[in-house]
């Protein structure tokens, strides 16, 4: 009789421990801690071209791709100066409300023709013979 008592209490007070021992709902004060959300950073792209059209709020430039040319066009965060239709850019970009929004807008300049392997050398002057 004694030995089930002693089973009995040890059974409650093990089921107590299981019960106080189950998740509780987050108060007000902890929901902060809980719910907190991550910042998904956007992926930024890359795409260079030339400008077929351009507006205030929005550009469209003509892209070659593996030999296929595409016409993009983006939305403007910002106005762009000095940028005009047939000028070559670089566009920083990233996609917003599933619109391409253009964040950078570059104009390319003249490559170097110093550059690609080709060397430019000054022309020494022809050393005197004694």
């Amino acid at each position: 009789m004694k030995k089930t008592l002693v089973c009995m209490a040890g059974v409650i007070c093990l089921l107590a421990a299981f019960a106080l021992a189950a998740d509780k709902p987050a108060t007000v004060s902890n929901q902060g801690a809980v719910l907190k959300t991550t910042n998904v950073k956007t992926a930024k792209m890359n795409a260079r071209g030339k400008v077929v059209e351009i507006s205030d709020k929005a550009i469209k430039i003509e892209r070659g791709i593996k030999g296929n040319l595409e016409i993009m066009e983006l939305a403007l965060e910002n106005p762009v100066q000095d940028i005009a239709v047939n000028d070559s850019v670089k566009i920083v970009y990233s996609v917003k409300d599933g619109k391409l929004t253009a964040s950078r807008v570059a104009k390319l300049g003249a490559k170097n023709p110093g550059k690609n392997g080709i060397k430019q050398s000054k022309e020494k002057p022809a050393s005197a013979a004694k």
